[in-house]
Formats: structure tokens, C-alpha cells, sequence
């Protein structure tokens, strides 16, 4: 039995909050999971990420395989620091209206 910890998703529709399991392999991403090992919500600021990390070093040690995500999640807790941030991404239209405002205001600078 291959045994991986994983995120099986909840919330609603555009609202993802996730819980870490440790479940079989053949399992369907939100199915049936063996245990429940933590919770990670990325719509708050900062992103909460609450892992039991002694359960979760003990199933390593049985040779549960943590998932990629799961894996970076655990590597943020260890290291108690946030959650890095990502810049959000202007839209072309706030862009051009914060490029006229900047120019805007560099020609009344040169007026004065």
C-alpha cells in the first residue's frame, strides 16, 4: 500500500481550504484518509498552515510520501517563518492609469 500525505480540498467554489491527510495512494484526492495531519487555508493573510509535524515525522518514518506541496508546507512550518508572499499583478488597466499618474506627476515637477 503506497501511502501519501497529501491536500484533500474543501470550501466552496473559489474559496479553497484544504486539510493535510495521510491517506492510500488509490484514494481519490478528497476520499477516504487514513489521518488527519494538519490544515492550510491560503485565503488568509498571513496563510495559516497548522501541522502536527511529530504525526507527520512519525508517518514519514513508516514511508508515507509527502507530496510536493505538502513538502514545501512542512519546510514553512519547520522554519517559522511566514509564508512567502507573491506580488500581485496589476491589471493592464490600473498599469496604464498608475503609468499617466507617475508622468502626470513628473511633468508637474518639471513645471515647478
Amino acid at each position: 500500500m503506497a501511502v501519501k500525505i497529501r491536500l484533500a480540498r474543501h470550501g466552496a467554489k473559489k474559496r479553497p481550504y484544504y486539510r493535510v491527510v495521510v491517506a492510500d495512494g488509490r484514494m481519490p484526492r478528497d476520499g477516504r484518509y487514513i489521518e488527519l495531519v494538519g490544515r492550510y487555508n491560503p485565503l488568509t493573510n498571513p496563510k495559516t498552515i497548522d501541522l502536527d509535524l511529530e504525526k507527520i515525522d512519525e508517518w514519514v518514518s513508516k514511508g508515507a510520501q509527502p507530496s510536493n506541496a505538502v513538502a514545501h508546507l512542512i519546510d514553512i512550518a519547520r522554519s517559522d517563518a511566514p509564508a512567502p508572499e507573491k506580488k500581485q499583478k496589476l491589471s493592464k488597466k490600473a498599469a496604464a492609469k498608475a503609468a499617466a499618474a507617475a508622468e502626470a506627476a513628473a511633468e508637474a515637477a518639471d513645471a515647478e
